[in-house]
């Protein structure tokens, strides 16, 4: 069961990118929330608050009890936009659920376990797939989706096929590959230019001239 976090929000009428900025300064993060026909409304977020709620959680499978201004709203997280070189947050968008309609998510993917293919056959367990795109009942959310990999051999693989979760129809191409274990690559032999070997031409060895031998005759 996916874990739910209560959140407070608070409505916002200015829009635009510097209104956007002077809320970060203030110490907010802009929000926006949609779905169920409703026109899109703008929220703001404690900075701290978000932080704190987003700690150690799987944000794409948890709920949200967002209390905007006193009127309960239940939501899921669609999107986070983060700064590109700090962690900070900058944008949040929710996405308004109701209890007995499903919704489409991205569940992330957890390899468990140490493939027999790598600890016996010096593979190299390699993840295609990180992310699930599954469609559920909101109560039906599972918390996190973890997916055993001991027995993977050397060459051998699991897809999407493979995956089993209860009351979730997964959305996802059944053909695609989760993960891998490949043979180690085989690192080629260095190519050893031949070395460039400086021929020494022969020095020439002159006969040393006898004393009295002169070059060229004189008359």
């Amino acid at each position: 069961m996916a874990q739910t976090v209560a959140l407070g929000a608070a409505r916002r009428s200015d829009a635009g990118k510097g209104a956007a900025r002077q809320l970060r300064m203030s110490g907010r993060i802009p929000a926006v929330i949609y779905g169920h026909g409703r026109e899109p409304e703008s929220l703001s977020l404690g900075e701290a608050e978000l932080e704190r709620a987003l700690t150690g959680l799987e944000v794409g499978s948890a709920l949200f009890d967002l209390d905007v201004e006193g009127t309960p709203v239940k939501a899921v997280v669609r999107e986070i936009q983060r700064h590109p070189f700090r962690a900070k947050i900058l944008h949040v968008d929710f996405l308004e659920i109701h209890a007995g309609e499903k919704i489409t998510l991205q569940l992330a993917i957890h390899l468990t376990g140490a493939p027999d293919g790598v600890r016996n056959g010096g593979g190299v367990l390699d993840q295609a797939l990180r992310e699930l795109t599954i469609r559920v009942l909101p109560t039906e959310i599972p918390d996190r989706l973890d997916v055993d990999v001991t027995e993977l051999r050397v060459g051998q693989s699991l897809h999407v096929s493979d995956l089993r979760i209860p009351n979730v129809e997964i959305l996802t191409d059944p053909g695609k590959t989760v993960c891998s274990v490949v043979a180690p690559k085989l690192e080629a032999e260095p190519v050893v230019a031949e070395a460039e070997v400086a021929v020494a031409e022969p020095e020439l060895i002159r006969k040393p001239k006898a004393e009295d031998e002169v070059e060229g005759s004189e008359d």
